[in-house]
């Protein structure tokens, strides 16, 4: 069966994070959405309906049946079971919201659902990009348990400390980690394949460190912290979700903040996620064009793809970077910076387009990641039209 991510209107409320992709290619727990709605229905013909500019990068759906889906949520087993049992012609709406429809993409249209069935539980739903780590140690919970139930964890080292209990720890196949402490009293922690825990780190679950990525010698990570993969990570980080092959690999604090990939956080960056007078943080919306109140005291940075901080950067509360930004300028950088921003004040110059393709090729390359004509295309966009 082909599942179609749909963006839905979701699409704008995620910026800028959906800038270079569709919702369902978001990271949350230890999984994307699509990955972890792939292993749900044991599917892996997926295409997606997003924006025009990403669509050749992401595969448009095939004119055959299929099951719509916009993915941004996590199921119970019972709405599981319900989404699995739809028959042609049947949907399931939440709170006046399509959640999934089993139809015929030929000639998708709503007037060709003929059942539509309301989901009266409540459904963990992802809404905007602080939700992304407001809700992590849910997702954490949620996907540990898909990867690992049935399977037995490779063992933990004697040379670690551990509290907590042994079920709520997982290694992959290849992980090392030596010489650190590991605590899962406070949440589960999983270690992914060829991943490493360097000497001297300290880790308070729930974490979850993706295939092939890195703690720094003596990093302190608290939960609930999602690394993906092909990251280096140091330093001092809680309640943070990296997308993927971004690095934070020194000194300096990041907190419940989302990270996309590609991105390099200089040695003692630092991210304020705490307003001095304790008050509730105002965050941009691209949808609104405005600050909008996040109903949060805890907020940190969102920051998209291919954004750069020089050494010292010191973000205020509530701050969000664009894509390709390059921040090298003294003092606070203001609580918006524009994507292709050269220095991240108000007003600079935008980095020229031609030099931020050579950055990224470069920063791909050292992961042997192709930077490819579709790549250039959209940051081509991107550049020109937001």
């Amino acid at each position: 069966m082909q599942l179609v991510f749909s963006d839905a209107q979701f699409w704008e409320d995620f910026l800028p994070l959906t800038f270079t992709r569709p919702v369902a290619e978001m990271r949350c727990g230890i999984l994307t959405f699509s990955e972890r709605w792939q292993k749900l229905l044991g599917s892996a013909d997926v295409s997606y309906l997003t924006e025009d500019y990403l669509q050749e990068k992401f595969k448009k759906y095939d004119l055959k049946e299929s099951l719509f889906i916009v993915p941004n949520f996590l199921p119970s087993e019972n709405l599981l079971n319900q989404i699995k049992d739809l028959q042609l012609g049947e949907a399931l709406v939440y709170k006046d919201e399509l959640l999934a429809v089993r139809i015929n993409m030929d000639n998708f249209s709503l007037s060709h659902i003929n059942k539509m069935t309301d989901i009266e539980e409540e459904v963990l739903f992802f809404n905007q990009p602080t939700d992304l780590f407001s809700f992590n140690e849910k997702a954490i919970d949620f996907d540990f348990e898909l990867l690992t139930k049935g399977r037995v964890s490779a063992p933990l080292s004697e040379t670690n400390g551990f509290l907590g209990d042994k079920k709520d720890l997982f290694i992959e196949e290849g992980a090392e980690v030596e010489f650190s402490t590991l605590n899962t009293k406070t949440g589960k922690i999983y270690i992914g394949k060829n991943a490493e825990v360097m000497e001297g780190c300290n880790l308070r679950g729930p974490i979850a460190l993706c295939e092939e990525s890195k703690f720094n010698l003596g990093a302190k990570i608290y939960g609930a912290t999602t690394v993906g993969p092909h990251c280096k990570v140091g330093g001092e980080v809680n309640n943070v979700v990296i997308f993927g092959y971004t690095n934070k690999g020194h000194d300096g604090f990041i907190g419940n903040s989302v990270i996309g990939e590609w991105c390099n956080l200089g040695a003692d960056t630092n991210s304020s996620n705490l307003k001095n007078n304790y008050a509730m943080v105002k965050l941009w919306n691209y949808k609104a064009k405005k600050f909008v109140n996040t109903g949060l005291q805890f907020v940190g940075l969102i920051m998209g793809d291919h954004s750069k901080s020089a050494i010292n950067t010191q973000f205020n509360t509530g701050t969000v970077v664009g894509v390709a930004a390059n921040i090298f300028k003294s003092g606070f950088p203001p609580n918006l910076i524009e994507s292709f921003s050269w220095g991240g004040m108000k007003g600079d110059e935008k980095f020229k387009l031609e030099k931020a393709y050579e950055v990224a090729e470069l920063a791909m390359a050292r992961r042997k990641v192709a930077f490819t004509v579709i790549d250039q295309k959209i940051l081509k966009t991107i550049y020109e039209f937001f």
